[in-house]
């Protein structure tokens, strides 16, 4: 599916793999000049060259968002100009019980989800700001519903995906009279890397298990709702969202 997004910029993060390389697969079908950010540089590349195959406009931008990104902004700015689309995508979900004590994990979680996605935004406030005073400007964030459900051996991921959510619907109050529309999206299960991640066998084994039963969404299923969403008129901000597998209740 496409949407009219003709003349926007938009910057994903964790457009490497799954809802962020769908979503900018998506959004520069639809007309937008899509900067994709990630810190795995030659995966990004290779999506950048596929979008530009396809006739779109792409550009592949090395970052951490944990880090400093003056770095990134300069590159987005210097090949496309000013963004009026951000999707805080990049997330980590590690599970472990809290009585493994993993705070090297609960760091990766709290520095990624939480953190970087503060300083994507901080860098392209200004942007947004100013892009809203003349036409749509989007701020998506993608959280998950974890942020209101409870699954053992996820307390920190779940917390960090809560916080997300608290902290989109705040910036909304603060971004919202400024012309800037703020999303949340929660995807339910979502096949994607992210599982890959987790290193303690059981908690992997229980994940399976449940993914056996429910059967989950595409990243293309997400990438789609976040194409609709920038896509309505600039008065209209979808704010909140979530997306499950129907059978996942």
């Amino acid at each position: 599916m496409t949407y009219d997004l003709n003349n926007r910029t938009a910057v994903v993060t964790g457009a490497a793999s799954g809802i962020g390389a769908e979503t900018a697969l998506v959004l520069a079908r639809s007309g937008a000049r899509v900067a994709l950010l990630a810190r795995r540089a030659e995966r990004v590349a290779d999506l950048a060259e596929k979008i530009r195959a396809e006739g779109g406009q792409a550009l592949a931008v090395a970052a951490d968002v944990t880090k400093d990104l003056s770095g990134a902004v300069e590159a987005v700015h210097a090949g496309f100009g000013r963004v009026d689309l951000v999707v805080n995508n990049a997330g980590v979900m590690l599970g472990n019980p809290l009585t493994e004590g993993r705070d090297d994990e609960w760091d990766r979680m709290i520095d990624t989800n939480l953190k970087g996605l503060l300083n994507v935004t901080r860098v392209f406030t200004s942007d947004l700001v100013e892009a809203g005073r003349e036409g749509a400007a989007d701020l998506v964030n993608i959280s998950s519903v974890a942020a209101h459900q409870t699954f053992p051996n996820y307390a920190v991921y779940t917390a960090t995906k809560a916080a997300v959510t608290h902290l989109s619907a705040n910036l909304r109050t603060e971004l919202g009279a400024l012309g800037v529309r703020v999303t949340n999206i929660e995807p339910g299960l979502v096949h994607s890397e992210l599982p890959d991640h987790i290193d303690n066998p059981d908690v992997s084994a229980d994940l399976t298990t449940w993914r056996d039963a429910v059967p989950p969404l595409a990243a293309a299923d997400i990438a789609d709702v976040v194409g609709f969403t920038t896509s309505r008129p600039k008065h209209v901000n979808l704010r909140q969202l979530v997306v499950l597998p129907t059978v996942q209740v």
